[in-house]
């Protein structure tokens, strides 16, 4: 037999079957290793390539021994994510039955080769009806869904009847969890998503993508596969390395090097003065890199190593193959030694065993021999549930306070909209129930009062009202075409929030309403108020999103009784008769409403924060957007229906007295956190409400000096310490 007659095709799934048994009757054995029974996770398989790993791990699970790889490189360049790609490719596609029978072949959908062959047309009609209701499901609950359907139709089952089942369906998973969180933040729809895991297989075959570790596929007692590279610093009772003598070494093309002065080169000129040298170079330190991970590998060891060697053309630049070669006593290691007939290998190796070094020992497979010993399974029961649930503790916001109601009954839990409509607005002929809300008859309106308001014509409903929050919220009010970016927000807009509108009576109305004075809260010392428009982005704190504990959160003192309803003698002591919120003290002393306790966690988003005056010592407004209507339907929309008395009635008739009185307590927090010197009685400008179809622009009726359209409100600060004190538990006699 000659040096060079083993091929590595023939060689590589020999040694992994080697190894795989050896591991085996070593486990059956009753091996021990510091005076216990030696255990699977007491070995380990080191090798340079992920590769290798796989073949190794395939090879102890044909066997029956546990085997997980540690980081075990890009999860896109595993199986799962080809069927990951074969089913989204399907489900963009379901017509098309090329695509259709792939996915049928898929462990999502589990059909066999055979199935379709005699099925024919019928099957791939049925896998093609799937797939539509699985894209249908896609564009609804998002990609998640798809993976939680296709586990109750019995994924896992089909998948863990495989070999290695286990870290199929973690790797399976793992890419399903990874489209899921790219098509949430980056809003990919189903086209998109498939691009984006083209791009993802693509990178981590060509050895990139590495920020997506592959997980450990399970947690129990296995065998451990590691790179050379992750095993530094690591130690194993036994240590097997069946690659080490196996190296190619490839043309280079652009060769890395130190030069005499140590910097790094690459040398890109493929030929030319100086490219042998470079080459050389370049040869003699990856050879040296190989022997320091060799080095690496082998001392891993705490017990015993193995390693295998076998002539073939990869043996030669291989490090073990070096280190075997070198002559005894000799303080140098060959560079590429020549590959030894059979008749001179055996006493090479004699000699090195003769000396104290490693004992050679034939790669012949043995038998399987008796199974490995498995801890016994203990008794199997159902755990049971002996804790209380803390029922009141929850995670609330404004909304779901006054939706007290339907809150009785709560809906199942369902995989969450990534944007959900405003539900805080009413849209109902208020004038109808208001008493006082209007004393003029529909053609009888009050001199002044007549101007059409720009939103009469516009949709209503809660949709069009978050429509126009998400315009308002990006809009840059510095914009030197002020309508025209108005209109570019709202064509970007109407994709979120879909509504048949004129986009240029929109786009009109909101020039308006940016440019209509904001009334008294905004008035500087020399009597001008402050427009939309004229506060830029810059002095704006928007959407400022809030988590507020309340009776402390996490940290709730057991038995704390702060209820809703609280909120009733606060207002009542510090609010003087005729205030529009005080009224509200009313409805908080209801039972559905009042008696709601305040533990947990309050969470919400302010529309706009205004940052008013000098900068050394602003004024911070609240304001908040309304799109109500508020006239009859049955008349012209004016700015009667929105003058000062109208939008008193429409607080007090509605629960947005609570929405003032919590988003003042966020704001004077947040302010006692991040505004230096704060004084609440000068840094506290209060809350706005802009009810924006009565904002005419800059000739919008005034009733007592105050614009129609802004309902004003500034609370006293006394309210707000006690309201604070109340939402962390502390009831205030």
């Amino acid at each position: 037999m000659t040096a060079t007659s083993l091929t590595v095709g023939a060689v590589r799934p020999f040694i992994a079957r080697d190894l795989a048994i050896d591991v085996r009757r070593l486990l059956a054995s009753g091996a021990t290793f510091e005076g216990r029974a030696l255990e699977p996770n007491d070995v380990a398989v080191i090798c340079y390539r992920h590769a290798d790993l796989q073949a190794s791990q395939r090879a102890l699970l044909e066997v029956g021994v546990p085997a997980v790889i540690a980081g075990g490189g890009s999860v896109f360049a595993t199986t799962a994510a080809v069927e990951w790609l074969t089913l989204l490719e399907g489900l963009e596609q379901p017509h098309r039955s090329a695509r259709v029978r792939a996915a049928a072949l898929t462990c999502f959908i589990g059909r066999t080769a055979r199935e379709l062959d005699e099925c024919g047309e019928s099957l791939t009609d049925d896998v093609a009806e799937t797939l539509r209701h699985w894209g249908e499901l896609v564009s609804r609950r998002g990609i998640a869904a798809v993976l939680e359907v296709a586990s109750a139709e019995g994924l896992p089952a089909r998948v863990l009847r495989e070999v290695g089942g286990e870290r199929r369906l973690t790797d399976l998973r793992h890419i399903g969890e990874a489209l899921h969180e790219v098509a949430l933040t980056e809003h990919l729809g189903l086209i998109a998503l498939l691009a984006w895991l083209r791009t993802q297989v693509r990178e981590g075959r060509g050895g990139r993508g590495t920020e997506r570790t592959r997980r450990l596929d399970s947690d129990a007692a296995a065998v451990q596969l590691v790179t050379i590279h992750a095993s530094k610093g690591l130690q194993y009772p036994v240590v097997y390395l069946p690659s080490l003598a196996d190296r190619f070494v490839p043309k280079p093309t652009r060769p890395l090097f130190h030069d005499e002065d140590g910097r790094r080169c690459l040398n890109v000129g493929s030929g030319g003065a100086g490219w042998s040298d470079d080459v050389r170079r370049w040869a003699d330190e990856e050879a040296g890199e190989w022997l320091r991970l060799l080095y690496v590998a082998i001392t891993r060891a705490q017990s015993q190593v193995v390693c295998w060697w076998a002539p073939t053309k990869n043996a030669a630049a291989s490090p073990l193959h070096r280190l075997l070669m070198r002559e005894a006593g000799a303080g140098v290691v060959p560079q590429m030694p020549v590959v030894p007939s059979d008749d001179d290998v055996v006493p090479l190796l004699s000699g090195w065993a003769a000396r104290g070094g490693p004992s050679p020992e034939a790669a012949r497979h043995a038998p399987l021999g008796p199974d490995p010993d498995v801890s016994e399974v203990g008794t199997l029961g159902v755990r049971s549930f002996g804790r209380s649930v803390d029922t009141t503790w929850r995670r609330t916001s404004y909304s779901a306070l006054t939706h007290v109601e339907e809150a009785r009954v709560a809906p199942l839990p369902t995989s969450e909209p990534e944007v959900i409509a405003k539900d805080d607005e009413l849209d109902g002929d208020l004038t109808a129930v208001t008493p006082g809300s209007s004393d003029a008859a529909p053609g009888q309106v009050p001199t002044g009062l007549e101007l059409a308001s720009p939103m009469a014509d516009l949709p209503v409903g809660a949709t069009f009202g978050s429509l126009v929050h998400a315009v308002l919220e990006h809009a840059d009010p510095d914009a030197t075409d002020l309508r025209l970016e108005l209109l570019t927000h709202i064509d970007e807009q109407l994709t979120w929030w879909p509504v048949d509108v004129d986009r240029d009576a929109l786009a009109t109305a909101l020039v308006a309403v940016c440019d209509s004075p904001l009334g008294s809260a905004t008035r500087a010392a020399d009597g001008s108020e402050a427009t939309l428009r004229s506060i830029g982005l810059g002095d704006r704190l928007r959407e400022l999103d809030f988590e507020l504990p309340l009776s402390g959160g996490d940290l709730a003192v057991e038995g704390a009784g702060t209820m809703l309803g609280d909120l009733a003698p606060l207002l009542r002591r510090h609010l003087a008769d005729g205030d529009p919120v005080r009224g509200y003290a009313e409805a908080l002393e209801g039972h559905a409403l009042g008696r709601q306790p305040l533990r947990g966690y309050l969470t919400g988003s302010v529309d706009v924060v205004l940052r008013l005056g000098e900068r050394g010592d602003p004024r911070y407004v609240i304001v908040d957007y309304k799109t109500n209507w508020l006239g009859p339907r049955d008349a012209p929309l004016t700015a009667h229906a929105y003058r000062p008395e109208a939008l008193d009635a429409a607080m007090g008739h509605s629960d947005y007295p609570l929405q003032a009185l919590l988003y003042a307590a966020v704001l004077h927090r947040f302010l006692r956190w991040r505004q230096p010197g704060y004084d609440p009685h000068r840094h506290l400008g209060g809350v706005v409400y802009l009810y924006l179809r009565g904002m005419c622009g800059p000739e919008t009726p005034r009733v007592d000096g105050e614009p129609c359209g802004v309902f004003t409100w500034r609370p006293p600060v006394a309210l707000l310490d006690d309201l604070s004190d109340l939402l962390d538990g502390k009831v205030t006699p």
